[in-house]
C-alpha cells in the first residue's frame, strides 16, 4: 500500500507467525491513514515491521506491540515521521536485538509520552535515533542499562529541542560510539547526567552535547588514567556550541584539556571530592540534638 495517500483504513493483519521483512514499508506514505491494524504476533522476524507506518502523518494512535521476542531491525523506523502520534506503545521486552528500536519514533514531532525501557543489557544500535527529532518531548525515559553495546544510544535524542532533563546513565564501562551525538541540539538541556564511567571506548562521548546552547553544568568523572589527548579523542567536540559560561564538575586529578573537546573556555572547574580552601580553613560548627548531646 506504499504511497496510497487516500487510504484511511488498514486491512486486518491476523498473522501470528511472521517472516523476514513481511510488513516492511507496507503503509509507507499512507498520509490519510488514521488508525493502525492490530498486530498480534509475539515472536518477531528480522525487519518485520521496519518502516511500516513511515510517513503516516495522520496516524494518531499506535497499535499495541505484544511481542516478547524481538529480532534484528524489527521496529526500525516503524513510526518514522508520524507527526500526529503523541504517545508510544508499551515496550516491556528486556532482551533486545541489533537495531530493534532504531529510528522507531524519529520525527514524531507530537510525541510527549515515551515507553518504559527496562532492558539492562543492550544490543548494537538498539536505541539509535529512537527519538531523533521528537521536538515536543520534554522528558526522556529512564535508561537503566549497565551493559552497553556499540552505538546503542547514538543519536537517540538528536534535536529534541524541548528536552529539559537528561536521564541517568549508570554504566561504568562504555562501548564504541555508545553516547555519540546522543543529545546533539537539545537546546533546552541545562545540565548533564552524572557521567561516572571509568572505562571509555572509541568516540563514546563524541559530539554528545554539541549545540546544547543552554547547557551550563557538566558532571564527568573521567579517571586520571586517561591522558589529555585520549580525552580529546573520546570526547571530540562534545561541548561545541554550549553556553559561554558554566561549571564543570570533575575529579581533581583528571587530565582534562581546554576547549570544546574538554572543558570549554570561560567555564569554572570544580573538583568534586577534593576539599576547597574554605572547607579547610573555616571553623567547625556543631548543632546540639534535642537531648543536648
Amino acid at each position: 500500500f506504499k504511497d496510497c495517500t487516500s487510504l484511511t483504513k488498514a486491512p486486518v493483519l491476523p498473522a501470528t507467525t511472521l517472516a523476514v521483512s513481511c510488513y516492511n514499508g507496507i503503509f509507507y506514505n499512507c498520509s490519510s491513514l488514521t488508525k493502525s491494524p492490530v498486530l498480534p504476533a509475539t515472536t518477531l522476524a528480522d525487519s518485520c515491521y521496519r518502516d511500516m507506518f513511515n510517513g503516516c502523518p495522520s496516524l494518531t494512535e499506535a497499535p499495541e506491540l505484544p511481542a516478547t521476542t524481538l529480532a534484528d531491525s524489527c521496529y526500525w523506523g516503524m513510526f518514522y515521521n508520524c507527526t500526529s502520534l503523541a504517545e508510544s506503545p508499551e515496550l516491556p521486552v528486556t532482551t533486545l536485538a541489533n537495531n530493534c528500536y532504531r529510528e522507531m519514533f524519529r520525527g514524531c514531532t507530537s510525541l510527549t509520552k515515551t515507553p518504559v525501557l527496562p532492558a539492562t543489557t543492550l544490543a548494537d544500535s538498539c536505541y539509535s535515533s529512537m527519538f531523533n527529532g521528537c521536538t515536543s518531548l520534554t522528558r526522556a525515559p529512564v535508561l537503566p542499562a549497565t551493559t552497553l553495546a556499540d552505538s546503542c544510544y547514538k543519536y537517540m535524542f538528536l534535536n529534541c529541542t524541548s528536552l529539559s532533563e537528561a536521564p541517568e546513565l549508570p554504566a561504568t564501562t562504555l562501548a564504541n560510539n555508545c553516547y555519540n551525538v546522543m543529545f546533539y541540539g537539545c537546546t533546552s538541556l541545562t545540565r548533564t547526567p552524572e557521567l561516572s564511567a571509568t572505562t571509555l571506548a572509541n568516540n563514546c562521548y563524541t559530539e554528545m552535547f554539541q549545540f546544547c546552547s543552554s547547557l551550563n553544568e557538566v558532571h564527568c568523572k573521567i579517571p586520571s588514567s586517561y591522558s589529555s589527548s585520549q580525552i580529546s579523542s573520546y570526547a571530540s567536540s562534545w561541548l561545541l556550541g554550549v553556553s559561554s559560561t558554566g561549571t564543570f564538575y570533575t575529579n581533581a586529578d583528571a587530565n582534562w584539556p581546554s576547549g570544546v573537546s574538554g572543558i570549554p573556555e570561560g567555564w569554572n572547574r570544580v573538583n568534586e571530592g577534593a576539599p576547597t580552601v574554605d572547607d579547610v580553613t573555616k571553623p567547625l560548627t556543631f548543632k546540639a540534638t534535642q537531648d543536648g548531646s
